[in-house]
């Protein structure tokens, strides 16, 4: 028997969902306006944004994709983590997208105002000296936040289990198959 599948209704959910969610705060407003924000930026009210080679660029590139990832060799970095929205385009699209999202995550959390600042300078800064030699993360000495090493101090420290528990609501290290694979299996 063949199920059928109310795709509009689904997407017409899951929209209504997504709106809700985006309506609780300006930080998960930015989050949730993707699409709005590159309308934005190819609308003539967007001008000054500089010029960057055209690179891969993650897209949607908010706080809420940056985090600790690990490499192979066991290092850990603070990177993107959310890669499916990746184009060719100008990189001052994600540092703009990033520095809005710092901002509004900073105002919701009732960071003073030069705070915020300082937050968006660094975004600039940085941005000016990726220009100014090449960059080799091996020989990376910069001075990293209090913040950031202990972000990498607990990320180095979790397991597959941490996420686990975090994240379903049985831990065993097996996963059951669902009861339609079930019966598709028989």
């Amino acid at each position: 028997m063949t199920k059928f599948i109310d795709y509009e209704g689904r997407a017409a959910a899951l929209e209504s969902a997504r709106t809700r969610k985006m309506a609780q705060s300006a930080h998960r407003y930015v989050r949730g306006n993707t699409t709005q924000f590159y309308e934005w930026l190819s609308s003539p009210a967007a001008t000054g944004i500089p010029e960057g080679p055209p690179v891969w660029i993650c897209g949607d590139c908010h706080v809420g994709n940056l985090g600790p990832v690990a490499k192979a060799a066991g290092t850990i970095r603070i990177n993107i983590r959310d890669l499916d929205q990746t184009v060719v385009g100008n990189p001052a699209h994600d540092l703009l997208r990033l520095a809005l999202s710092l901002a509004s995550a900073a105002r919701g959390s009732d960071l003073p105002g030069v705070t915020t600042a300082r937050m968006l300078e660094a975004i600039m800064d940085g941005y000016e000296a990726a220009f100014e030699h090449d960059f080799d993360e091996s020989e990376d000495e910069s001075e990293r936040p209090d913040a950031v090493h202990l972000a990498l101090k607990e990320a180095s420290a979790r397991t597959w289990k941490h996420l686990a528990k975090e994240r379903l609501e049985d831990t065993r290290s097996d996963i059951p198959l669902g009861k339609e694979v079930l019966a598709d299996h028989r």
